[in-house]
């Protein structure tokens, strides 16, 4: 399970995070680091999203990929605060690189990744783990966030 974790990881945000924004800066000629600072969500969101593939590891038992998603539902480390803290991690990863490098492309690539996002979720990955975790997720949902900040009753 350890191979079909890290391949998911390389596939699915592993592309989204960091080798289109690499690539992106490599096609535009932006390779100059200009604002230090946003190397602080970068590597704050780098390090969010091997948390939560090491949750959905260890106590969900299973990866991250829809091939092989985790048996559990994981409510653990930063599952605690966001429903989503993986997709969450990628924003702020991607965040960190508009920063970085002053990159308004990478900003529009953030918002449209953030648009997708939310309708996977809302319409695909909710309705899917209300089904297979019932009365758990129903529990889940009252008490922790979509997304960050306050929860909404009709979630």
């Amino acid at each position: 399970m350890f191979w079909r974790a890290l391949l998911a990881f390389i596939a699915m945000p592993g592309m989204v995070a960091f080798a289109i924004p690499a690539v992106w800066l490599w096609w535009s000629g932006a390779l100059h680091l200009q604002q230090p600072w946003g190397l602080l969500p970068l590597a704050a969101g780098a390090v969010g999203l091997l948390w939560c593939v090491r949750d959905f590891y260890v106590q969900g038992k299973g990866t991250l990929a829809p091939w092989s998603p985790p048996q559990n539902l994981v409510v653990v480390g930063l599952y605690r605060y966001s429903r989503n803290p993986m997709y969450v991690c990628v924003l702020l990863t991607l965040l960190g690189w508009a920063a970085s490098f002053v990159s308004s492309g990478l900003l529009l690539y953030c918002a449209l990744v953030a648009l997708a996002f939310h309708l996977r979720v809302v319409y695909g990955e909710e309705p899917w783990l209300a089904q297979r975790h019932g009365p758990s997720w129903q529990a889940y949902v009252s008490r922790v966030p979509r997304w960050l900040g306050l929860r909404r009753n009709a979630a």
